[in-house]
């Protein structure tokens, strides 16, 4: 479990790192935090469901960040602001949830591909 933990730590700090340098409000912590906390989740969901089924807890980690994204997306006048940060929170937490689940390949294949969407979206604003 303690393995689990730090890929997820890493590949949520990845991710997180580059939100930072982009000086977003959900940054490298938040990005830590958000996949460790769905790692987390979805190992003790695994570990102690027992009879009943662990993809309620996986169902409860989706809506749970979907209302947290939710409070990163703002409306003002020039357009709407947070949509890519809530999104990527979105995707950091599916990133923990596959770690959680063992699906090292494809947890790092995503935070690889995540990185290189947020890379491209600055090169596509001329920021890089």
């Amino acid at each position: 479990m303690l393995t689990r933990l730090v890929v997820s730590m890493i590949l949520g700090a990845l991710v997180g790192l580059e939100r930072q340098m982009d000086a977003v409000p959900a940054g490298f912590r938040t990005h830590m935090l958000i996949c460790l906390g769905a790692t987390l989740f979805t190992v003790v969901s695994f570990e102690f469901a027992g009879a009943t089924d662990p993809s309620r807890i996986a169902a409860g980690i989706v809506t749970g960040i979907g209302f947290l994204g939710a409070g990163a997306i703002f409306k003002s006048e020039t357009g709407v602001k947070g949509l890519t940060t809530a999104a990527d929170l979105w995707v950091i937490t599916a990133i923990g949830m596959a770690v959680g689940m063992g699906y090292y390949l494809a947890a790092i294949a995503t935070t690889i591909l995540v990185v290189v969407i947020l890379i491209l979206k600055k090169v596509s604003k001329g920021k890089v």
